[in-house]
């Protein structure tokens, strides 16, 4: 089996005037479960690029120091052997799915070894990753999170001893996200592999990790078991990590002296009903809660009796919507939640005109949304998807945020630009085309070219995922700040604290209908809603319930208030 060892790495892109990799030493040792963290841009993803051989042997730049695989160095390896060695699953991973069924497509790999028992391979590695009912239908007709499994599968069917997942869980429901770790976790357990995942979702390191590795500037701070690790509350603030919120609401009433010190910290609400239980001062009323009043605001967006359905190549065409209605007033701030596969997106691509419902009409301020024309609608509404590449065009960002101004003949949109590039810290990456950026500085670019016509609707695909704290916090000001510019905003997420913090009213879809329509306090509160479309809420709120708190606790703030006299 196999063991990693990272000697004194250093690594520079081409044209990059400092490097992504600084000196950075590490040791891997077989059989770990591992989570990389860090902010966004420190190189966890070049790091891992490392260790399959795609730096240096694909992807070029200066790379000095070594990487060791069973103390061989990887520059003296071919790529195709080290890929039988080290599988990686990417985070765009619909790009590694190349063919038309799942079963082709999880025997291909092995088909390209020329390994007479493909097929056979494809199978068991199907079963693995609980795939084995779906290997004959074709690739389109899988959710998001099966084919995030198909993409694992494709990668196990070649018996790699270590595997590499980067972000593994961003854009999924949390039915689907236990889904990938729960394999993640047969595959360590059972078979023995090294899993090696770069992971912002505190809670699942915690929950399944052995170790984590902390970056900070291209080097390694410090690898420590999961739970130690995750008690570093500061540290990982600092780096951008959010850590469980039950550490930092036990650090900080540690550090208020209301709890005495030496206790261990608690990581998950398991721990935390006995570190805190002893403490609480109050279960009743320790915050008073608002309702946003209801404004007698004119509808923007009317769903009239909507029908969609999708192309399809093997059985029953699948109907997204039947005969779906809802309306947006102007000024609301909606966050649309639900499972992979509910209809957010659909919803969305209905508002923008980019999908004409097969029956019914979406109707935008009264006109027909599919009829209105491409300019006037680009004033009206503008939509940042949820896999940011797709909003770049040009070669470079600053060209991106200044295109929809310019071919308008916006005046001052060169002005504009520049004020969007300082507002998302774009500055220093102004002449760098979007599509070579990382996850995070991707996200702030696609943003900015979201908000540069000022629209009066702004639609948000899953705008926080992959984003370390710095980023998310950007985003969250952004969101802000467009009060009296943008006025109305859609979110689809499936981040439940960017739904506490900043929602006003939660739209939830179960295949295709509104279950759930109305403010956090009654969606959180109703069990069967939760347990129907699989929403998990904050950590703080299942903690405060736990502890008997009457009022829910949607925020740290919320919960510690409890404890004080």
């Amino acid at each position: 089996m196999s063991t990693i060892e990272i000697k004194d790495l250093t690594f520079t892109y081409p044209g990059a005037s400092e490097p992504t990799l600084r000196h950075l030493n590490a040791e891997i040792g077989q059989g770990d479960f591992l989570a990389v963290v860090g902010n966004n841009g420190c190189g966890k993803s070049t790091l891992c690029k490392t260790l399959n051989g795609l730096i240096p042997h694909f992807i070029a730049g200066d790379m000095e120091g070594q990487i060791l695989i069973d103390g061989e160095d990887t520059r003296n390896q071919e790529i195709g052997t080290l890929a039988r060695k080290v599988g990686y699953v990417y985070q765009d991973f619909e790009n590694q799915i190349v063919c038309p069924t799942v079963l082709e497509d999880a025997s291909y790999a092995c088909l390209n070894y020329a390994l007479e028992d493909y097929i056979e391979k494809g199978k068991d590695a199907l079963s693995v990753c609980g795939l084995s009912s779906k290997a004959g239908d074709y690739v389109w007709q899988l959710s998001g999170g099966q084919k995030h499994l198909l993409a694992l599968a494709g990668t196990v069917a070649l018996s790699p001893d270590i595997l590499i997942l980067d972000e593994p869980i961003a854009q999924l429901d949390p039915a689907h996200a236990d889904g990938i770790y729960n394999v993640l976790k047969k595959l360590n357990e059972k078979y023995g592999k090294t899993i090696i995942v770069i992971e912002h979702h505190t809670e699942y390191i915690t929950k399944y990790c052995k170790n984590v590795l902390l970056m900070k500037d291209g080097s390694v701070r410090w690898k420590l078991p999961a739970k130690e690790a995750m008690r570093r509350t500061e540290e990982l603030q600092q780096c951008n990590i959010f850590p469980p919120q039950t550490a930092i609401a036990a650090q900080r009433l540690v550090g208020e002296g209301i709890i005495p010190e030496g206790m261990a910290i608690p990581v998950d609400v398991e721990e935390g009903r006995d570190f805190f239980r002893g403490f609480l001062k109050r279960k009743g009323t320790a915050c008073k809660y608002t309702r946003t009043a209801q404004t007698d605001s004119c509808d923007l967006i009317d769903f009239e009796k909507v029908t969609v359905r999708y192309r399809s190549v093997k059985g029953e065409p699948p109907k997204i919507f039947d005969e779906f209605s809802l309306k947006i007033r102007k000024g609301e701030k909606i966050a649309l939640i639900g499972s992979n596969g509910a209809g957010k997106s659909t919803m969305l691509k209905l508002m923008m005109g980019l999908i004409r419902p097969e029956e019914g009409r979406v109707r935008l301020k009264e006109k027909d949304a599919a009829s209105i024309p491409k300019e006037e609608l680009g004033r009206t509404i503008s939509m940042v998807y949820q896999n940011p590449e797709e909003m770049f065009i040009k070669d470079s960002i600053r060209r991106d945020i200044e295109y929809a101004m310019k071919v308008r003949n916006i005046d001052n949109y060169e002005e504009r630009t520049e004020e969007l590039l300082a507002l998302f810290r774009l500055e220093g990456l102004a002449d760098r085309d979007g599509r070579l950026l990382s996850g995070g500085q991707m996200r702030r670019a696609s943003l900015a070219i979201g908000i540069a016509l000022n629209p009066e609707i702004l639609l948000l695909d899953e705008p926080t995922a992959n984003l370390d704290i710095a980023t998310r916090r950007e985003i969250m000001n952004t969101l802000q700040m467009l009060k009296g510019i943008t006025d109305t905003v859609v979110i689809a997420t499936h981040d439940m604290q960017l739904v506490c913090d900043w929602a006003e009213r939660i739209i939830v879809l179960s295949a295709g209908y509104v279950i759930a329509d109305g403010p956090k306090e009654e969606i959180f509160s109703d069990m069967y809603v939760r347990e129907q479309v699989g929403i998990r809420p904050p950590q703080i709120y299942d903690m405060g319930r736990a502890l008997g708190i009457e009022d829910p606790c949607f925020t740290i703030d919320s919960f510690v208030e409890h404890f004080r006299g």
